[in-house]
């Protein structure tokens, strides 16, 4: 249970560590948490969270994990497994030395003695050294052993020592609509690219070195400044809402983006963007950034990427008062708008799978408002979108 739990939190991206599960393990150990479930659980936050940032995504795992448990007892108390079970375990593996006295036959006498297997076997067999069958060290069957065999029945490579396969294995066309992943995102970005020397002059210029020192006949050493990325970029999240489902996709692509572009600035909406704009999530209600100061500040030479699934009440982007959670002096296509006129050089990234967009009226009006720069959150939409900001 309590290791389900440890990969659960590591799923909802929460960064444990095997030291801080063997830290919760230990103070289990010693009682702490008295076999009570509410201790427990504020020893287990204790242990194992360390940025408040996480304190929600920590709660839904754990009412996940243990929904219905009222004690620890039966989780902390020591298994009673049958000698039996474990002994007939063991059986089923071979000890290295085992595994060395069982002789590969070769190619030629494989396929001849599998062709008198097949003419002569007429049932079952498990365990054994000659026949087709499981759990054994004949070179033919599944969930054996054989240094140089013929898989048959299995699901997937245990040993990787299968010379032939003989099932029928079903494979798929590469998918071009799954999350790439920070590292693949950080490729595609780099489609993004216009180079420019910025900054103080501190790399070595070898070419006009030579040329320099020839021509005046004494070392004379040419520096020039760094070469960087020199666009410049928006990011603008949605959080929050039915974006919970897409935080993944998210964070890797505020990851790649962050360590990609030397001019990056973020800045997250709810929704939709609308007289505000906030930096950090926590304290959204006390520290956010007016609109027009990011419209002023910024000029229109940035490139703005807007993420968001773009799935709301259409009274959202139509409507003054529209937004969920504020009453918006101005509708929310004003600022959708102003922003868009100020960064002409702007799309928008959808986590949702591009088929699904025409049955949501809000999605369809953002396309509208953005020049149908929509593009979807995968390999190919990025891709996409890179291009359209170059132009």
């Amino acid at each position: 249970m309590f290791l389900d739990f440890f990969t659960a939190l590591r799923a909802a991206t929460i960064p444990v560590t095997l030291r801080e599960y063997l830290t919760l393990l230990g103070a289990l150990e010693a009682d702490l948490a008295e076999k009570k479930v509410e201790d427990f659980y504020y020893l287990a936050r204790t242990c194992l969270v360390k940025d408040e940032r996480n304190l929600d995504k920590f709660d839904r795992v754990f009412a996940t994990v243990f929904q219905g448990l009222k004690t620890l007892g039966p989780a902390i108390e020591k298994a009673t497994i049958p000698e039996e079970w474990l002994r007939r375990l063991a059986e089923r593996y071979l000890t290295e030395e085992e595994k060395r006295q069982v002789e590969a036959m070769g190619w030629d006498k494989l396929f001849e003695t599998l062709r008198q297997r097949l003419a002569e076997q007429k049932e079952r067999h498990q365990g054994g050294s000659k026949w087709i069958g499981t759990a054994g060290t004949s070179p033919y069957g599944a969930y054996g052993y054989n240094p140089e065999g013929i898989r048959i029945g299995q699901d997937g490579n245990r040993n990787f020592r299968a010379v032939k396969v003989w099932d029928k294995r079903e494979f798929r066309d590469l998918d071009d609509t799954v999350e790439l992943g920070t590292r693949n995102i950080k490729l595609a970005l780099r489609r993004l690219r216009r180079f420019a020397r910025t900054g103080a002059a501190e790399v070595l210029d070898l070419d006009d070195t030579i040329r320099a020192t020839a021509h005046k006949g004494y070392l004379d050493v040419r520096l020039v400044p760094d070469r960087h990325n020199a666009v410049k970029v928006l990011l603008f999240l949605d959080v929050g809402g039915s974006m919970d489902w897409h935080v993944e996709k998210a964070q890797e692509l505020f990851s790649a983006a962050r360590s990609e572009f030397k001019h990056f600035e973020h800045f997250y909406f709810h929704n939709c963007p609308y007289e505000q704009l906030w930096k950090e999530n926590r304290r959204r209600f006390e520290e956010t950034i007016p609109t027009l100061d990011v419209i002023r500040t910024f000029p229109s030479d940035y490139r703005a990427v807007f993420v968001g699934d773009a799935s709301m009440s259409p009274y959202e982007i139509a409507m003054p008062g529209g937004s969920v959670e504020h009453w918006n002096e101005e509708a929310g296509e004003v600022w959708l708008q102003r922003l868009f006129t100020q960064f002409p050089k702007s799309v928008w990234l959808n986590p949702l799978p591009e088929e699904r967009w025409g049955y949501t009226r809000s999605i369809t009006m953002v396309r509208q408002l953005i020049g149908d720069r929509m593009f979807p959150l995968t390999l190919d939409g990025l891709d996409r979108a890179m291009r359209a900001l170059m132009r």
